[in-house]
């Protein structure tokens, strides 16, 4: 009842009562401890400045709004002439606003704004002038480079938004800002090249926002399930980065970004498949070497999904492939372990994700005494024992390095890597063959807003494959501009 009473209240208009205004504000704050009240007399008449303790600079608000403004001194004061006196002759922030419902009010509020309330006024002004803490701007800790710019995004979203414009200084870039989240207020920032990027693509993206109807936004992740294809593709048709050069990219081949107030990852739609094996460092490589790195990567992807589920297929299935030397070779291996090759490659396999997340989720400094522990105790001593087979562990690391050279797939390739190693275990090559054919198809039925993620080999676009399988150099790129665009169905 009580919280019904609440939200009737945030929903009506502001009165000219001061009092009134008063007795609304702290009965929708219930009593909360950061809502700072400070009455005092405008040019003759009451009003009260509010505020959210930590949420703004307190130097700031004394310099720039309250000496200023208890100097105010007009000959005949009303709420009118002195809201008009001081939207016209004084300044004390750049960035202001007005408040018509309580609504308005608290949001401003909690977003480290100063609001002003006069007694005769049915409106309120507001003052920008945060000043809470944030994370100062450094290197992203999820997609290193070795060549490419060292500043990431933070949590702050209009730092974020600035880290954009200071790359892209055209007035071609345009960053809405809004707000979605019934209960946070999360602050949202839509960023796009209005010359470059369809309309159709940012009418259906708001659409989608606006169909939502979450209470809070508290990472990426909220809003990611709202933007993708609802086929359920097994690959992510939304991109994440937190580099602001990565996203400049984007941005300039007709891509929407999508920043969130409270994280460092910026969304970018949409997103095609090839891009996981991209980098920004490949941009300052020479092309031949470029071109080499990437191949690498296509040939990681396929041995971090494929090698665990070939090996108990051959094993198993079709020991006719392998050589009399590798054959004796894995007979002698497997001939004492105590469970069957299938239960242990997939054994071995969760054993590794138990220590990954272990080491995700400690602290740093216990972390790496976790991968210490793991590598040196539990795989040297599972493999004296004889519970684990030499060249199963071989195979296993191998897959399992090969899917940190592309991070961004790391998701698809654990349950893909599983699931090809569990139906390797019943049917062989065969059943490989048939997952493949599955996987395959579900990739090319894949779309995002009406774009295939597989372009541009599926369908062909013999230009796009200047930055796809090869990387062609600077002076060929730049002859004419693309889109992806060109690529919608």
């Amino acid at each position: 009842m009580q919280q019904n009473h609440t939200e009737i209240l945030l929903q009506q208009t502001i009165s000219p009562q001061l009092s009134v205004n008063l007795s609304k504000i702290r009965t929708i704050a219930e009593g909360s401890s950061d809502l700072l009240v400070n009455e005092f007399v405008l040019s003759g008449l009451p009003a009260a400045l509010l505020c959210c303790e930590g949420m703004l600079s307190t130097s700031t608000m004394t310099e720039l709004i309250l000496k200023p403004i208890t100097a105010i001194r007009l000959e005949c004061p009303t709420a009118a002439n002195v809201f008009a006196f001081i939207r016209n002759h004084q300044l004390y922030s750049i960035d202001r606003a007005e408040a018509s419902t309580y609504a308005d009010l608290f949001r401003f509020l909690n977003s480290g704004f100063a609001v002003l309330v006069l007694d005769g006024a049915d409106s309120a002004l507001v003052f920008g002038i945060q000043g809470y803490d944030k994370r100062s701007v450094s290197e992203p800790s999820g997609e290193d480079n070795v060549m490419g710019a060292k500043d990431g995004f933070i949590e702050v979203v209009r730092v974020n938004m600035s880290l954009l414009r200071r790359r892209m200084k055209t007035p071609q870039l345009k960053l809405e800002l809004f707000v979605k989240g019934s209960k946070s207020q999360t602050d949202l920032c839509l960023c796009y090249m209005a010359d470059r990027v369809p309309k159709s693509l940012i009418a259906q993206i708001k659409a989608r926002l606006d169909e939502m109807e979450l209470e809070s936004i508290l990472s990426s992740g909220y809003l990611q399930p709202f933007l993708e294809n609802r086929r359920g593709c097994l690959f992510d048709t939304v991109g994440t980065t937190q580099r602001p050069d990565v996203l400049c990219a984007k941005l300039l081949e007709g891509r929407v970004g999508l920043l969130i107030d409270g994280t460092p990852f910026a969304l970018v739609i949409p997103k095609l498949f090839c891009e996981s094996f991209q980098t920004m460092d490949d941009y300052c490589y020479r092309p031949a070497y470029a071109t080499l790195v990437r191949w690498i990567k296509y040939a990681a992807f396929l041995v971090a999904v494929l090698l665990p589920a070939l090996y108990v297929a051959i094993a198993l299935h079709h020991p006719e492939l392998l050589n009399r030397t590798l054959l004796l070779i894995l007979a002698d291996a497997e001939e004492n372990a105590p469970i069957s090759l299938t239960a242990e490659a997939i054994g071995v396999l969760l054993v590794y994700e138990i220590i990954r997340e272990a080491g995700l989720r400690l602290p740093k400094a216990v972390g790496g005494a976790v991968s210490i522990v793991a590598g040196l105790i539990i795989g040297d001593a599972a493999v004296a024992s004889g519970l684990i087979s030499t060249p199963m562990l071989t195979v296993t690391a191998i897959a399992v390095i090969a899917g940190f050279v592309v991070p961004d797939l790391a998701q698809s390739i654990t349950l893909l890597r599983l699931a090809f190693l569990l139906i390797a275990g019943f049917w062989g090559l065969f059943g490989i063959s048939l997952l493949g054919a599955a996987v395959l198809f579900n990739l090319c039925a894949g779309e995002s807003f009406g774009f295939p993620i597989t372009a541009p080999i599926a369908p062909l676009y013999k230009k796009g494959f200047r930055d796809t399988l090869t990387r062609v150099s600077f002076r060929k790129m730049q002859s004419g501009s693309f889109t992806v665009e060109e690529y919608h169905e």
